[in-house]
C-alpha cells in the first residue's frame, strides 16, 4: 500500500515526526477529496446480486469510490439494493473515506471485518483501511487498535507493522513505533519507506547517528524517494549544515514538485531564506 498520511513538518518544528503523513442517509454524504490509499483485496467478499459479476463490479466500484467518491457512494448504494452484500458495503465505506467522513468509514470497515465471511487476509485488509481512516480522523488510539487486530490475523505483515508504527508515533510512542519498524525491516530490509520513517523516529529519540545511517541507506536504495530527501535535509539542518539542507530540499522539489513533501521542503527553504536576511 502506498505511503501515505503526511503531517505538517517545517523547519520551525524540526523535531516533529513526518508521517506520510479519511452519515448513513440514503442521500449520501457531501463530496470531498479522495484520500484512501489502502490496498484493495483482489478477491471480492461474497455478495448476493443475481446477474452481476461480483469481482468485476467490486473492482469497478472500489476504483470509482477512490477516484470519484460521491459517484462511488451512489454506485455502492445501488449495488447494495440489488444484493451486493459485503462487496457493496466495503465499497460504500471506501467512498465515505474519500468523502472525508473518516470516522464513519472506519467504523463501517471495522464492523464489516468483524462480520465478514472472507479469509484472514481480506479481513486484515479491511482493518488496515480502517486504521488509516482513524489516523486521518486524528484518532491514533483507534488506528492502533484496528492495526493490532489486523496483525493478529496476518502476523508480521510488513505493511501493517509500518502502518501501526505511524499510529504509535502519532501518539508519541516512539519506542514502540521503532520496535514495529525494526521488525518490518527484519522481514523486508529494503523497504525505503520504512527506513525513512525509522530515521525520523530515531531522530525523535535523539539517535541522530542512527537516523543518518537509515537515510543514507534509503537514498542508496532509491535516490528518487522524495520523503527520504526531506528527512535528509532536516538532519543536515540539525547538524548545522544549512547548505546541504537546502540542496536536499531542492532535490525534493526537483523529484516531486507537486507532492506533500515538496510543500514542506518549500516551507523549510523559505524559513532558511528568512533567517539569512
Amino acid at each position: 500500500m502506498p505511503r501515505r498520511l503526511l503531517l505538517v513538518l517545517a523547519l520551525v518544528a524540526a523535531q516533529s515526526l513526518c508521517l506520510p503523513a479519511a452519515g448513513k442517509d440514503a442521500a449520501g454524504p457531501k463530496a470531498g477529496n479522495s484520500t484512501s490509499g489502502a490496498a484493495t483485496p483482489n478477491t471480492a467478499p461474497r455478495g448476493n446480486g443475481e446477474g452481476i459479476d461480483n469481482i468485476a463490479q467490486y473492482k469497478h466500484c472500489i476504483a470509482l469510490a477512490r477516484q470519484k467518491p460521491e459517484e462511488g457512494w451512489e454506485e455502492a448504494l445501488a449495488w447494495g439494493s440489488l444484493g451486493g452484500g459485503e462487496p457493496a458495503r466495503h465499497c460504500a465505506a471506501i467512498a465515505l473515506i474519500g468523502l472525508r467522513q473518516f470516522e464513519e468509514g472506519a467504523s463501517r470497515l471495522e464492523d464489516l471485518a468483524a462480520a465478514s465471511h472472507g479469509d484472514a487476509k481480506l479481513r486484515a485488509g479491511m482493518l488496515a483501511q480502517a486504521g488509516q481512516a482513524w489516523l486521518l480522523a486524528k484518532n491514533p488510539e483507534r488506528a492502533n487498535a484496528a492495526q493490532t487486530a489486523a496483525l493478529k490475523l496476518v502476523p508480521d505483515a510488513p505493511d501493517l507493522l509500518v502502518d501501526r508504527s505511524e499510529s504509535l508515533a502519532a501518539a508519541q510512542n516512539y519506542k514502540d513505533a521503532l520496535a514495529d519498524l525494526n521488525r518490518a525491516l527484519q522481514i523486508a530490509p529494503d523497504r525505503v519507506d520504512a527506513l525513512t520513517f525509522r530515521a525520523t523516529a530515531k531522530r525523535y529519540v535523539d539517535d541522530r547517528s542512527g537516523a543518518e545511517t537509515d537515510i543514507a541507506r534509503a537514498l542508496k536504495l532509491d535516490p528518487l524517494y522524495q520523503d527520504a530527501w526531506l528527512e535528509n535535509g532536516i538532519l543536515k539542518r540539525l547538524a548545522g549544515d544549512e547548505g546541504q539542507a537546502r540542496q536536499a530540499w531542492l532535490k525534493v522539489l526537483e523529484i516531486a514538485p507537486n507532492s506533500p513533501a515538496a510543500d514542506l521542503a518549500r516551507r523549510n527553504i523559505e524559513l532558511l531564506d528568512v533567517k539569512d536576511r
